[in-house]
């Protein structure tokens, strides 16, 4: 028993450790879209986090997790109001850190088996990965359009310009899309995308740079 435990545990920090330093070729989600469109329908540019504007950066952590420079992987606030509440949330409570988790190595769904994993995957990410690690994993992975894959890909998509040249209401158009990059657009938004940006604006602005400053 402790042997097998043993084994798991390694061969978990195996598929876990490389991406702290290597840039991840694919992902589980990538794999899933490719399989149903087609490889020449999916697009993904790795780009580091030097040169991703610290817009989008602070745009994102607005509109999905303030609490991402300070937490564990896990936000129990998020988390014990979203049990509380009946509606159903298009993200839950998940975190940045979940979201990584999720996106590299799982498959979409709400079954506790999937959430299980997420939450087993996402201590390893958060223990052998520093927090601008995974924020940098996270904007290259993260999927913004249909088959659109990463920060640099999805500002090309909707604006025609690289990712480090983005605007404050550019990146926030780009992160309220994040909840259903499939149906959402911030090249051709929504009065619901637009009013959405527009909070996420308001929130960065509120949070302001200095809460990247330990990034």
């Amino acid at each position: 028993m402790v042997a097998t435990l043993l084994g798991l545990l390694l061969a978990t920090v195996a598929m876990v450790a490389p991406w702290r330093w290597l840039p991840p070729p694919t992902t589980a989600f990538m794999i899933r879209e490719r399989l149903a469109r087609g490889s020449e329908r999916v697009t993904y540019r790795w780009t580091p986090l030097t040169r991703i504007s610290r817009q989008l950066a602070l745009c994102v952590i607005a509109a999905e997790d303030q609490k991402f420079p300070t937490h564990h992987g896990f936000d129990v606030d998020a988390i014990l109001e979203a049990a509380r509440e009946e509606r159903r949330r298009p993200r839950g409570a998940s975190t940045i850190s979940q979201q990584v988790a999720k996106n590299l190595f799982l498959w979409p769904g709400r079954s506790f088996v999937r959430k299980g994993l997420e939450a087993y995957l996402t201590v390893f990410i958060e223990q052998l990965w520093p927090k601008r690690r995974i924020l940098e994993v996270y904007l290259n992975v993260a999927e913004f359009g249909p088959g659109v894959f990463g920060a640099e890909a999805a500002s090309a998509r909707a604006f025609g310009k690289p990712a480090s040249r983005l605007t404050l209401e550019e990146a926030a158009l780009l992160a309220a899309v994040l909840p259903s990059p499939k149906r959402m657009s911030a090249a051709a938004p929504s009065d619901y995308v637009r009013e959405r940006a527009a909070e996420i604006e308001a929130l960065a602005r509120g949070l302001g740079h200095r809460h990247l400053a330990g990034l």
